[in-house]
């Protein structure tokens, strides 16, 4: 048992021994000092790994994307069953509100109106009759040859030939509207954009047979995520690059859906989108919605270091690396660069390194070579 006891005593030593050794070179790498009696070489710099701090205006922006549609469309269906007579338009023409775009075979309708008419009259006709009856009625009660239930009767009788005729009157009238609801008219004034079905077909109560959409006004969908939404205004300028179209188009934020989609919970964020000639419904759509903007001093986002626990950059101060801690602030976007504010930390007119020079300790010596000068 004292001979284990002294093994595992041993052992403990060792490991801890292990672990001062590896500390101290850590501090050693992390100090940026180097070996006694051995210098450290210069790191050569040309001026492209080099970005200077300097005062700008930025903006910070939201990224979204999504499909383009028009903020009106209509379906054209067929309000009543029957056969496709005519149809007066193709996809891409323009039709203005109340055209008529389809015509069904109006033949069936026309009979039915007749005959809504046809009972009608019967139905005039047997009014008058028991008009007649019950006037009748009364002067033979005022006289004593019938008894006033025979008078009673004809009242009634009176009265349901006044309700069929008024039964009757109202079927001549739903005739007559589904005879004019074999011309189907455009709801919206726009351009077809789907024609569904071709003459000769026939179709159902409510089959869709055309499709118009009005371009005039244009609408992006995005989704934004719920963390985001909150950071919106309405009328918030947006920037939007759409495929197809070689122009940046301006936008802004016309509507914002109260409600989350079910699943992704992800907000629905609608943006008015400028007039352009080239812009169609469905086309997809990137773009950036501006939140904030102001004068900061900054430099590009890849020059932050992120790689410990606070971030940093890398300055250079006069032929050495300074590790200087920085607080990240407003990130935007100036002259296509993504930039980031560094507050305090920096000077204006400080040379950092660039992301691209990799991680370099902080304390070593640099040398910065001036790229040669292009001949003219």
């Amino acid at each position: 048992m004292t001979r284990r006891v002294a093994w595992v005593v041993a052992l403990l030593v060792l490991v801890l021994a292990a672990l001062a050794l590896t500390r101290a070179i850590v501090q050693r790498r992390a100090a940026g000092t180097a070996p006694p009696g051995v210098s450290t070489p210069a790191l050569e710099l040309a001026d492209s790994d080099l970005v200077t701090a300097e005062r700008i205006e930025i903006a910070r922006a939201l990224d979204v994307s999504g499909s383009l549609k028009a903020v009106s469309s209509a379906i054209v269906k067929a309000r009543v069953a029957g056969e496709v007579r005519s149809i007066a338009v193709r996809e891409g023409d323009t039709v203005r509100a109340g055209q008529v775009v389809v015509q069904m075979d109006s033949t069936e309708f026309d009979w039915r109106v007749r005959q809504a008419d046809q009972t009608a009259q019967a139905a005039r006709a047997q009014l008058e009759i028991a008009r007649r009856s019950l006037e009748n009625n009364r002067a033979l009660v005022a006289q004593g040859f019938i008894s006033p239930t025979a008078l009673e009767t004809s009242a009634s009788n009176e009265a349901a030939a006044q309700a069929n005729l008024q039964a009757a009157l109202a079927a001549v009238e739903l005739a007559r509207k589904a005879r004019a609801d074999t011309a189907l008219t455009a709801p919206i004034s726009g351009q077809v954009s789907q024609r569904l079905v071709q003459p000769g077909e026939r179709v159902a109560v409510d089959v869709r047979l055309l499709e118009i959409v009005d371009l005039s006004k244009i609408e992006l969908e995005a989704a934004v995520a719920p963390e985001d939404v909150a950071q919106l205004k309405m009328g918030a300028r947006a920037t939007l690059a759409i495929d197809g179209v070689g122009d940046a188009i301006g936008a802004r934020v016309a509507r914002i859906n109260p409600s989350a989609q079910v699943g992704s919970r992800a907000v629905m964020v609608y943006l008015a989108v400028d007039a352009h000639p080239a812009l169609r419904q469905g086309l997809f759509a990137r773009g950036r919605i501006e939140i904030e903007r102001g004068t900061v001093l900054a430099v590009p986002l890849s020059a932050l270091r992120t790689d410990q626990v606070r971030p940093y950059v890398l300055l250079v101060d006069g032929d050495k690396v300074r590790q200087r801690p920085v607080t990240p602030g407003l990130r935007g976007v100036a002259n296509g660069t993504d930039m980031v504010a560094v507050g305090d930390a920096v000077a204006p007119g400080a040379r950092v390194l660039a992301g691209s020079v990799g991680v370099v300790r902080d304390g070593t010596p640099v040398r910065v070579t001036p790229l040669p000068a292009l001949a003219k």
